[in-house]
């Protein structure tokens, strides 16, 4: 039996159980292409828009990973914003200075606050030996026009610094209409400093997209460089006889699909990111205890996991077509 099988770590530790690991989706890998593009051709602002929850928050971390990996002496940061009633100067820049490291964010005058944003990025930027920095502002359509125009002065400030701020805005749909809505009232100057180029981000769509995402528990290994995949690492023995859960791509998208009609939910599936990991996570786990050479998941193991993952239920509570935060 496979629990019986010494594993590489401690099972409480690895991803699965955290829930500390990305996966790339199509979705990611045009996000990351965009990404790119900007900074090859010096387009400074960008907005990426999408329903809750299919994976834009993760997408953020997964895309700074691989520019990490691929442009070393770029800098880049993850902001939060957040919601507030009143849209304060101080605040604004204190949460900025926290998403660059500040040491006391809270501390100071607006006046102080924004000047240090732009020292320690300025900081940062040499310590990197880069004049680039790129900024992801997850949840962005909470941002109104004065958040829009500060953001604009920093980036006006950092230029003059010959820093290179490349900002791009994550959020809801929300965020398309803020910019349709900035055309009309002819604010063209943040308009064409912050959201020069425009990405539709979605979840998954089709088997092929589910095969994408099973492909990376076959392939990721934990502790990286061993042997250990994440799909082994619950099934050894049906994994060193064959087994890949990719091969269940199909199956699995047509659960998901025959639950969406059941359900009568409206338009076409657009799986959530998160109802996704939460389903294959489920058959993972209940896999652990079945383990043996030439096992495969049932089918109606699938459909306990499709059952329980939170799609169903998640699109139930809002009445949306897609759930909502």
């Amino acid at each position: 039996m496979s629990l019986q099988i010494p594993r590489p770590v401690d099972p409480s530790l690895h991803p699965l159980v955290t829930g500390n690991y990305r996966l790339a989706t199509p979705a990611i890998e045009v996000f990351y292409e965009l990404v790119t593009r900007c900074l090859r051709y010096r387009i400074m602002g960008a907005l990426i828009y999408g329903p809750s929850r299919v994976g834009k928050t993760r997408a953020i971390e997964y895309v700074r990973l691989l520019l990490a990996r691929e442009y070393p002496k770029i800098t880049t940061y993850h902001a939060q914003c957040e919601h507030r009633p009143r849209h304060a100067e101080g605040p604004f820049f204190a949460n900025l200075l926290e998403a660059v490291d500040d040491h006391a964010p809270n501390a100071g005058t607006s006046s102080a606050k924004r000047s240090r944003l732009s020292l320690r990025i300025r900081e940062a930027a040499a310590r990197s030996g880069s004049n680039a920095v790129l900024l992801f502002l997850d949840e962005a359509q909470r941002f109104n026009e004065n958040e829009y125009e500060w953001l604009r002065d920093v980036h006006d400030v950092l230029d003059r610094q010959q820093i290179k701020l490349f900002t791009f805005l994550v959020g809801q749909e929300e965020l398309l209409a803020q910019k349709t809505a900035l055309q009309l009232a002819g604010k063209t100057q943040i308009v064409a400093r912050l959201m020069v180029d425009e990405l539709a981000f979605y979840g998954i769509r089709n088997a092929r997209d589910v095969a994408t995402c099973l492909n990376g528990y076959d392939q990721t290994a934990y502790p990286e460089g061993t042997p250990w995949s994440f799909t082994r690492f619950y099934v050894p023995e049906a994994f060193d006889a064959g087994y890949r859960l990719v091969s269940d791509a199909g199956q699995l998208w047509q659960t998901f699909e025959a639950a969406h009609r059941k359900a009568s939910l409206p338009g076409n599936l657009d799986l959530p990111m998160e109802s996704f990991v939460r389903a294959v996570e489920i058959v993972l786990k209940e896999s652990e205890i079945k383990d043996a050479p030439g096992y495969c998941p049932e089918q109606a193991l699938w459909s306990h996991a499709v059952q329980h993952c939170g799609y169903i239920q998640s699109r139930h509570a809002t009445g949306r077509v897609l759930a909502t935060a």
